[in-house]
């Protein structure tokens, strides 16, 4: 099975806004944001999709938040709980060192695959659809170095933030 939980992350209407306001708010930073996120390939529910999103990563103790925005109305992981304008939690994240595997386990447990995808910086990752028993969907991913490091960097940046320049593109 797969690790604890590493991150929460929200459906926002506007990324770049909700990074402003969960710093703040919350006192949530300094958020690292990724534009258009491009993707190798992507599945939605068994099919080839479309997922055209942004993201904006900081901390909040030991857990990483994401605040995610998709561009359009594509069939997706984040369509399947939100409107474009609608905000709230959508997932939590753990790593699976076998995703295979871990997404089968899910999947027999009645827990089936909403989205998987790759990115073209080699981050594959997958929302399984837990809706029904804990109100969100998990997302899963290798522990891959690249990721793990993006991860401490983010860590480190948010270790003793004084909340300047809270909103920062990557």
């Amino acid at each position: 099975m797969s690790s604890g939980v590493i991150q929460i992350a929200y459906h926002v209407a506007d990324v770049d806004e909700a990074a402003a306001r969960f710093a703040r708010e919350f006192g949530l930073g300094p958020f690292f944001v990724l534009k258009h996120i491009p993707l190798t390939w992507c599945q939605y529910r068994g099919e080839q999709g479309r997922f055209d999103h942004s993201s904006a990563y900081g901390q909040a103790g030991n857990v990483m938040v994401e605040l995610m925005q998709q561009h359009g109305d594509d069939p997706s992981a984040c369509r399947d709980m939100y409107a474009a304008h609608e905000e709230g939690l959508h997932h939590m994240a753990r790593f699976a060192p076998d995703m295979d595997a871990t997404l089968a386990d899910y999947a027999a447990r009645g827990f089936p695959t909403a989205m998987r995808a790759l990115t073209t910086a080699g981050v594959e990752f997958a929302m399984v659809d837990t809706r029904a028993a804990l109100g969100h969907m998990i997302e899963l991913y290798p522990p891959a170095d690249m990721l793990v490091n993006f991860y401490a960097m983010v860590r480190d940046s948010a270790a003793g933030w004084d909340g300047t320049d809270p909103v920062r593109y990557l």
